[in-house]
Parts: structure tokens; sequence; C-alpha cells
């Protein structure tokens, strides 16, 4: 990224950003402390495509956002490996499922499968963290996590194909 600075008698600066697919953003930094953004699709356009003002305040909000202060992201290499040995599913009970009715502490399912039920929808209702006796019923539809070989026995339990 291409950055530019300049100052603008009377008005403040002006900060120009030339990103890496040659799109230029302008940011106008008032002396009172408005914001301007101009977006352009191209580098060399005289007209913005879309302009915003930004109080002080908006832009330190904006600015920690793109930071990383409040939400970081993951390594994608550590995100690739996560994926290949745990999956985050969700999945509906049927009719014929041994689980149908019985309890989660009943059927063992961790014991059984080695998933874990984070959660349930269960028609309007969403339960989080749900307790082991709490019963499960065909129509539910269960937020699970497991390694993956786990997950196909359990899906296999949840469709009343069990392995």
């Amino acid at each position: 990224m291409d950055i530019k600075v300049a100052d603008l008698p009377g008005i403040g600066k002006k900060v120009s950003f030339i990103t890496a697919e040659d799109q230029k953003i302008v940011l106008v930094i008032h002396h009172t402390g408005k914001r301007e953004l101009y977006f352009f699709d191209d580098m060399d356009e005289e007209d913005p495509e879309f302009t915003m003002d930004l109080t002080a305040e908006e832009t330190r909000q904006m600015g920690a956002q793109l930071l990383g202060a409040v939400y970081q992201t993951v390594d994608i290499d550590q995100l690739k490996l996560f994926r290949k040995k745990m999956v985050l599913e969700w999945v509906t009970v049927r009719e014929a499922s041994p689980f149908n009715g019985k309890t989660i502490a009943e059927e063992r399912i961790r014991e059984r499968t080695g998933v874990t039920v984070l959660g349930i929808i269960r028609g309007d209702d969403t339960i989080v963290s749900p307790p082991p006796d709490i019963r499960l019923y065909a129509g539910d539809t269960l937020m699970v996590a497991g390694a993956t070989d786990q997950f196909s026995s359990f899906e296999a339990f949840c469709r009343g194909e069990e392995e």
C-alpha cells in the first residue's frame, strides 16, 4: 500500500492510500476534528465513487476495528490444521434416531460418539450449552463439535443409521 500525506492549508491534512488493486482512499482530516473519506475505484479518477463524513470518535472506532483491537483474525495455517482435526456442525435428529426422546446423558453421546453437544435449536427456542438431562426430540437441530472421524458416527446416530 502506498500512503501519501499532504498539508491542506487552512483545512488540515490529506492522507491518500493506494491499495494493491490500484484503488484509492483519501482521508481529509480537518482542524475541527471532522474527517472525510473519499473512495475511488481507480487511482487516476478525479471524482470519488463514494464519500463519507466521520466524527473524530467514529474515526477512532473504525481505526480500532481496522487495527484488530476488537477482533483478532486467525492464522490461516492454524485454521486449516484445526479444520482437519475438528468439525463444528449442525445436525438434525431424525425420528428413527436412538437419541429421539432420550437425554444426552442417557445416550452417553460424548462417550459413544466423541462429539459434544454445544447447542440445540428446537422450534423458536435456542438452548445454549444444554444440560446432560435435557431430552432430544426428532426435529431438534444440534450444534456439535468433535473430531472429523467422530462426527460421521454421530451423524449416523442422528439419522437412525447406527454405525
